[in-house]
């Protein structure tokens, strides 16, 4: 639904928390406000998309966000789940994995931050690390729990990360779990410290980019203006 004379709709996905409303305790569809902020900063209007939406969606959407949040499920990727895993919502693998395929279908801008990085290789054919500190080479990668850290990433000449972030780039970590098989995806980025996975991307898309890090937080808004521009189709 492309417009070059408005803002284009950016979906972003959201997950279900238990959350304070006054007296009560319920569970909420919830986003932290970086990623809202970051897309309006970039010239788009978000749009949030709860677990269990279902692609019909991107009819109305220009461009989609697909979050960071709780674990995949490693059945999606053929393991067990080892101790350390923090499940989603059954409904948020599903339905997050179908927007993946058809905004790729359909050549929508698509952005995929953390998690959602994860889940752009897992649906492409790929593998997880489920824990990087029991992880041989990975064991002191970065923050996890709670906990954030930083390091320098290199991203890969020639792709299209390289193009929007330059070579080097100073990101935080976050995270617990980590790519270690993009699938059919092409790697961007690897960490500078423990050659992690950290980018991944289709050439013969559009705009189709995944990172590790979490660039609203850290005022990468450059990279939320480059999902922005391919979706108003700059």
């Amino acid at each position: 639904m492309s417009d070059r004379h408005r803002a284009p709709v950016i979906g972003v996905t959201a997950c279900k928390r238990e959350s304070s409303f006054g007296p009560w305790n319920l569970e909420a569809v919830i986003l932290p406000s970086g990623y809202t902020t970051a897309i309006e900063e970039a010239g788009g209007k978000p749009l949030l998309l709860p677990p269990g939406c279902c692609p019909s969606l991107l009819d109305i959407l220009d461009g989609l966000v697909v979050a960071g949040g709780p674990d995949i499920d490693p059945s999606l990727y053929g393991e067990a789940p080892s101790e350390h895993i923090s499940l989603a919502h059954p409904d948020q693998d599903v339905s997050e994995s179908d927007l993946i395929r058809a905004a790729v279908e359909r050549d929508i801008p698509l952005l995929g931050i953390c998690r959602g990085m994860q889940l752009m290789c897992v649906v492409h054919g790929g593998k997880i690390h489920q824990h990087l500190p029991e992880t041989p080479g990975h064991e002191e990668h970065g923050g996890w729990d709670g906990d954030v850290t930083e390091h320098g990433v290199q991203t890969v000449e020639g792709t299209h990360l390289h193009s929007i972030m330059g070579a080097n780039v100073a990101v935080n970590s976050t995270h617990h779990q980590g790519v270690f098989d993009p699938g059919s995806l092409s790697v961007s980025a690897h960490s500078s410290h423990d050659g992690l996975i950290e980018g991944v991307e289709r050439t013969d898309k559009r705009f189709c980019i995944g990172v590790q890090w979490h660039p609203e937080r850290i005022g990468h808004v450059g990279l939320y203006r480059a999902l922005v521009d391919a979706a108003r189709g700059s």
